[in-house]
């Protein structure tokens, strides 16, 4: 008698469904973790151009008047290219004073506070909380539970 090696259908359907069933588990925690990479990656960049931005501040007394400015002035190599939109394309916040100059504040150009699906609070999407003074600015929320109205930062109002 000849032996006949292999497989048989129903073992490789078998390890096929096993495989199947491992990347449905495993492919989802890939890409969350990819997603959450680039989500710190855009907060370390906010987090580096506010720190220039602050700088450029404490140096020439008042806000630049375009990005660029931070990289003519060495205070940045180049501008940090968003992860989200992979495009250096930061929203520009202005300041309130026209003569303090153009860039008070970035925010990431991948979605706003504001638009559909955003919330519209004093943290952009990022995760990064925006400066103080924006805080100040926004309106006050209502405690869902208590239904007592909450100061923008968090804070319960007397």
């Amino acid at each position: 008698m000849t032996l006949r090696r292999g497989f048989t259908l129903i073992e490789l359907t078998i390890v096929l469904a096993l495989v199947a069933l491992l990347l449905t588990i495993a492919v989802p925690r890939y890409f969350h973790s990819v997603d959450n990479g680039k989500l710190n990656v855009q907060r370390q960049n906010l987090a580096a151009i506010r720190d220039a931005l602050d700088k450029f501040y404490g140096d020439q007394g008042k806000y630049p008047d375009e990005l660029e400015d931070l990289v003519k002035k060495k205070y940045l190599r180049a501008i940090p290219v968003d992860p989200v939109t992979a495009l250096p394309n930061w929203t520009i916040v202005p300041s309130e004073d026209a003569s303090q100059g153009q860039v008070y504040d970035v925010r990431s150009a991948a979605q706003q506070p504001g638009e559909a699906g955003a919330p519209a609070s004093d943290v952009d999407r990022s995760g990064a909380p925006v400066r103080p003074d924006d805080a100040r600015t926004t309106a006050p929320r209502a405690d869902a539970q208590s239904g007592q109205v909450q100061a923008a930062g968090g804070t319960r109002a007397p």
